[in-house]
């Protein structure tokens, strides 16, 4: 469990060296669709060589996997188009406290029912409170 915990712990650090990375390379080169296309690419060679690395077989069964499932690949290009062309003009740290406001109602509800196999989490009041209170300390960062 610590591994996971921390594995997450850095995945959410690099979220906005990633926006703030990203966001310049779009001002840099005048466009954040190609600076988006570049990351994407960046993205795709790092995980083809991870999928190599460990074992490349298992990509053939996502030809048989629900075609609802690749959506996931429209969501994270909305992330990442939303963050460069956002945040330059609204800053790094706004950009990604809204995004975290956003993840903590959608993960909420994704886990009170259960959504896409997530492992069911009923929304009790404690925990309402608990998410309350992070998103009451992710806008009082903001302020």
């Amino acid at each position: 469990m610590p591994a996971y915990a921390l594995t997450m712990l850095a995945a959410g650090i690099g979220i906005p060296i990633l926006a703030a990375l990203n966001a310049r390379l779009g001002a840099y080169i005048g466009s954040p669709p190609a600076a988006a296309v570049i990351l994407f690419c960046v993205a795709l060679s790092a995980t083809t060589l991870v999928l190599f690395a460990l074992d490349p077989r298992p990509i053939v069964r996502a030809w048989g996997a629900p075609k609802h499932l690749f959506l996931a690949g429209l969501f994270v290009a909305f992330y990442v188009l939303s963050i460069t062309f956002v945040a330059p003009h609204f800053g790094i740290g706004r950009s990604v406290f809204f995004v975290l406001i956003g993840q903590l109602i959608s993960a909420a509800i994704i886990d009170h029912f259960g959504l896409m196999g997530a492992i069911p989490a009923p929304l009790t009041l404690s925990r309402a409170a608990g998410i309350g209170l992070m998103a009451a300390g992710v806008w009082m960062a903001m302020r």
